[in-house]
């Protein structure tokens, strides 16, 4: 097992009053180190993982020369200029080994997938050709190597099939076992503590008091954790009453990677998680100028990490695939690869943006008698779960821009960017 290695003292300590939404990114990326360990996993449980070690083909793949079709391999110096009659001397199916080595003149009946024989190069497939007795007619006009792979045409032996830090896909998956692997290497999931805080909360099925209301973020997070491959501990609704706090910051230290807690993250006189985390280790309450989602809570005890995520759906939503996805990436030994933006015309105005703060705005793209245009949600409050249900994604507006005008281009993030599907 990979011993992991130690955050930072101070790691997400800086010196703005007010940070970029750059700047956050290039502190994270700078300062996060991986805390997690590795272990060995069987091949079929690897999907989603981060792999933590390099792998290197050992040999070709394809380790032989083989038919891409149902056909008959041959030697293309075999071919005249007209059409060709070639004698059938052996049949080849897959998984038997290619014991025939055929001449000029003759061909292999040959299956997909099987070994092409010492003396062909080329294969044709068994509709285009014509059956006389034990012979069959080719046309003239087959190239060279046609409907052969070769050996080592998708791996070279040597070459890195999987560097460490990726996710692996089912593609990935498909070309470890391709070279044999049963089992590999892969970074341990964080454990993450999830903390819901406020008097007013209650969850799904209890009662509602009220000035009460449901515990939709909580949720919401369950999901997010799962997608940046985290394992969620329920730790429940906390009142907003220090000891009950200070209790749940305890269990949450001693057991978790990641400490994620949903409002309270204000210096009110009723926030006692800030207060808690930062008796216990160093916090910072970072400043973001970006909408939705500016107070982000962000610290340490130890190398426990702490994130305190505004209140709002929208925000919760927005700052944890802005900035948790980063630092998750970074806990956990994973590639962090910035989200793609496209950039699509705007179907729609905006005028009076605040200056000096980068937007991002719930969105979607739709198919016009203009032309592709994206589409904003007409309505920019935090709260509003309806608008992260019909956005596709999100319009980022950057800090110089104060409006927007119908056809002006605007750069597009779709969900799938941040591996949350649609």
């Amino acid at each position: 097992m990979k011993k992991a290695r130690i955050l930072l003292d101070d790691c997400f300590l800086h010196d703005s009053e007010r940070l970029g939404h750059d700047e956050a990114i290039d502190l994270i990326l700078e300062r996060v180190r991986r805390i997690a360990t590795s272990e060995i996993v069987k091949l079929e449980d690897v999907p989603g993982r981060v792999i933590a070690e390099d792998l290197i083909a050992p040999k070709d793949v394809p380790s032989f020369a083989n038919a891409a079709v149902d056909g008959y391999a041959f030697a293309h110096t075999s071919l005249r200029g007209g059409d060709t009659r070639l004698k059938v001397v052996a049949r080849i199916a897959a998984g038997q080994e290619a014991r025939t080595a055929i001449k000029r003149g003759e061909a292999v009946r040959i299956f997909t997938g099987a070994a092409i024989p010492e003396g062909a190069d080329t294969c044709i497939m068994q509709e285009d050709v014509a059956l006389e007795g034990d012979c069959i007619v080719v046309r003239q006009g087959l190239k060279r190597g046609a409907n052969l792979r070769k050996a080592g045409e998708d791996l070279k032996s040597g070459e890195v099939v999987v560097r460490a830090g990726e996710t692996l896909r089912p593609q990935e998956v498909a070309a470890i076992a391709s070279i044999g692997r049963d089992r590999v290497a892969c970074f341990e999931r964080l454990k993450v503590a999830l903390i819901s805080t406020g008097n007013e909360l209650s969850r799904p099925g209890e009662s509602l008091g009220r000035s009460g209301v449901f515990d939709a973020n909580y949720f919401m997070l369950r999901g997010l954790v799962a997608t940046a491959g985290g394992r969620v501990e329920d730790y429940g609704i906390v009142a907003d009453e220090r000891n009950a706090v200070e209790r749940v910051i305890e269990r949450a230290t001693a057991n978790s990677d990641v400490i994620l807690s949903t409002g309270g993250v204000s210096r009110g006189e009723a926030d006692h998680i800030v207060r808690a985390i930062m008796e216990r280790g160093v916090l910072h309450g970072w400043q973001i100028a970006v909408k939705p989602g500016r107070p982000l809570a962000i610290g340490q005890i130890g190398d426990k990490v702490f994130l305190g995520l505004p209140g709002n759906p929208v925000a919760v939503y927005v700052t944890f695939v802005l900035y948790a996805l980063p630092v998750f990436a970074q806990l956990q030994g994973r590639i962090w690869r910035p989200p793609q933006r496209y950039p699509i015309e705007a179907g729609f105005a905006f005028a009076g943006k605040k200056a000096g703060r980068r937007e991002f705005w719930r969105g979607w793209v739709e198919h016009t008698k203009g032309g592709v245009r994206v589409k904003k949600f007409p309505r920019d409050g935090s709260g509003l779960i309806s608008g992260l249900r019909q956005a596709t994604g999100l319009i980022e507006i950057p800090e110089h821009v104060t409006d927007v005008a119908e056809g002006d281009m605007v750069a597009f993030i779709p969900f799938a960017e941040f591996g949350v599907s649609r």
